[in-house]
Formats: C-alpha cells, structure tokens, sequence
C-alpha cells in the first residue's frame, strides 16, 4: 500500500470542505438554545395574554424582558467559556 499511497502528513491542514462540516456538527450552544426557545416562549406569553385579557402595553412590556433575560443567558454562557 505505501509503495502506491504516500503516508499522511500529520502537519498538512484539513480541506475547506472537511472544516465546514466540523462546524456542521457543533454542539448545541446556549446561543442555540436561546433561539430555539425564543419563538416558543414569545408564542405562549402571547396567547396567555389574549385569554387572560392582559393590557398590550404589559405584553409588550413582558416580551421586553423575557428578551433580555434570554441576552442575559446567552452573555454570561459566553464570558463563562472564554475564561477557559
């Protein structure tokens, strides 16, 4: 075999291709996470709001800060793995 295949270099780089589907299969971040669960959560405050009756202004008010308590976690996830 190695008199018709040269052996791997061990300090060659990888190819594009085989760099981007490495990133295809990263793990499931808390910025992942925070997307996923921003719609549903959005979702739910809203048709909670329109059965109970709930003002818009307190809606809106609600939705601004489950906004940024989802920020909130996205940002301390991230300080937490730089320190790393």
């Amino acid at each position: 075999m190695y008199s018709i295949f040269a052996p791997l270099d061990a300090n060659e780089p990888l190819p594009r291709e085989l760099v981007k589907e490495g990133r295809r299969y990263k793990t499931l971040g808390r910025r992942e996470l925070a997307g996923a669960l921003w719609l549903p959560a959005m979702a739910t405050v809203l048709v909670l709001a329109s059965w109970g009756g709930i003002h818009g202004v307190v809606v809106l008010g609600i939705i601004l800060f489950m906004l940024l308590v989802f920020v909130v976690f996205v940002v301390s996830g991230e300080r937490k793995a730089r320190l790393k």
